[in-house]
C-alpha cells in the first residue's frame, strides 16, 4: 500500500493544545502535502474504555467532540480516512494474536505504561485491558500497515513495542506486517507541551488544558492563572524562562509576525526572553501577549467548529464512511495474517486435499 500514516486520539474529551502541537497540526500538514499514499486517523474508543469501563457514556458523547475538533483543525475526509476503533472487529482479533508474542515483563518495563498507571492510581488494581493497551496500539498500527506514526515523544516507547512485535511476527510466521517509524513534531518545544500548571504534560485528567474549542474568555482565564517563575516576585527581579509555562507556550506558538502585530516593542521572542531574564518585565504583560497569540490562532477553528455543529448527522455520516473504508483495508491485512499463521482453514484447499487423501489411505 506504499507510504501510510496512522494516528489517533482517545475520545475522552475535547482535544487541547497539547494534542494539536503533538500531532494534529502535523497531520493536517502531511494530509495537504500529499506525500503519503494513505492516511488513517482514528478515535481510540476501545483504548479509552480500558480506564473508563464503568462510564461508557463519557466515550460515547465525546466521539462527536473529537470529530468536530479534527474537522475544525483542518482534517479533510476526502484526503484522509477517519474511523472509530471499536467498529473494526479485526483490530480485536489481531490484538489477541499479538498478545502471544510479548511477555508480561516486557509490557511492565514500558515507561509510558508505568507513568500512565501511576497517574491513574492503578498500582494496586490494574485493569487487564489497560495493561495490555500497548499491544492494542500495535494492532492499530500494523493492521493498516502504517509506515509512519506522527506522535509526541512520550509515545516513543509504545512504538518500540510495536516494532518488536512486527519483527517477532514476521520471523515466526511470514513477512506480512510493516515496521513503523515515529514522526516527532518539528518544534522541539512542542514535543511535550506542559499543562497550564507547569506540570510535565497537558492532560484532561489533570485539568490543566487549553482546549481547541475554548472561548476567548476561557483562554484568558487559563492563561492568566498560568504557572510562570515562582522566584519572579517583583517586576524588577530577573526571571527564568526555563520551566516557565508562558514561555514554553510562546516557543510553541508565537511568530515574529505576532510581535509585529501585538507587541512591536520586541522584534522576536529572543528579545522578549532577554528582557525577562535581566528583569524589569512583569509576568502579566507576557501573559497578555500569549493570550493574543493563542486567541488569534484558535479563532478560525472556533468558527469552523460552530459551522460543523449545525449538521451533526453529516459528521456521523463522515465517520461511517471512513470506518467502512478502513474495514476494507483491515479485512485484507487479516486475511494475510491468518494465512501466515496457518489458521485460514477453510481457504486452504491443499490442506483439505492432503488430509482427505491421508484419511482415505488408512
Amino acid at each position: 500500500m506504499g507510504k501510510v500514516i496512522l494516528t489517533g486520539d482517545r475520545p475522552t474529551g475535547k482535544l487541547h493544545l497539547g494534542h494539536y502541537v503533538g500531532s494534529l497540526r502535523r497531520r493536517v500538514e502531511l494530509q495537504n502535502a500529499g506525500d503519503y499514499d494513505r492516511m488513517f486517523v482514528f478515535m481510540a474508543d476501545v483504548q479509552a474504555l480500558t480506564d473508563n469501563a464503568d462510564n461508557p457514556e463519557k466515550i460515547r458523547q465525546n466521539i462527536i467532540n473529537v470529530a468536530l475538533d479534527y474537522l475544525a483543525a483542518g482534517l479533510d475526509p476526502t484526503k484522509c480516512t477517519i474511523f472509530i476503533q471499536s467498529q473494526i472487529a479485526e483490530l480485536a482479533e489481531l490484538t489477541t494474536y499479538l498478545m502471544n508474542l510479548i511477555t508480561v515483563s516486557r509490557v511492565q518495563r514500558n515507561p509510558t505504561v508505568k507513568t500512565e498507571i501511576k497517574m491513574r492510581n492503578f498500582e494496586a488494581n490494574i485493569p487487564l485491558g489497560f495493561f495490555c493497551y500497548p499491544v492494542s496500539q500495535a494492532a492499530d498500527i500494523t493492521l493498516f500497515k502504517s509506515t509512519t506514526v506522527p506522535v509526541g515523544e512520550d509515545q516513543e516507547p509504545m512504538l518500540e513495542v510495536t516494532r518488536e512485535l512486527v519483527r517477532r511476527f514476521n520471523q515466526t510466521y511470514a513477512p506480512v506486517l510493516v515496521e513503523p517509524e515515529i514522526m516527532l513534531p518539528e518544534n522541539l518545544t512542542a514535543r511535550r507541551l506542559p499543562g497550564t500548571d507547569g506540570k510535565e504534560k497537558m492532560s484532561k485528567s489533570l485539568g490543566n488544558c487549553i482546549y481547541l474549542s475554548d472561548s476567548a474568555d476561557e483562554v484568558w482565564q487559563k492563561v492568566r492563572s498560568m504557572y510562570t517563575d515562582p522566584t519572579h516576585l517583583n517586576v524588577s527581579d530577573p526571571g527564568h524562562v526555563e520551566g516557565n509555562a508562558v514561555f514554553t507556550y510562546l516557543d510553541a506558538f508565537s511568530t515574529d509576525a505576532d510581535f509585529a502585530n501585538f507587541w512591536p516593542e520586541y522584534q522576536n521572542l529572543d528579545e522578549l526572553k532577554e528582557h525577562y531574564t535581566r528583569g524589569g518585565l512583569g509576568d502579566m504583560k507576557c501573559k497578555k501577549f500569549l493570550n493574543q497569540v493563542l486567541n488569534q490562532f484558535l479563532e478560525p477553528m472556533r468558527l469552523r467548529r460552530h459551522e460543523l455543529e449545525q449538521d451533526i448527522p453529516e459528521i456521523y455520516n463522515i465517520l461511517k464512511k471512513g470506518t467502512e473504508q478502513a474495514r476494507e483495508v483491515a479485512a485484507q491485512t487479516m486475511s494475510e495474517v491468518r494465512n501466515a499463521m496457518r489458521i485460514d482453514y477453510f481457504n486452504d484447499a491443499e490442506l483439505i486435499r492432503q488430509q482427505s487423501e491421508a484419511f482415505k489411505a488408512k
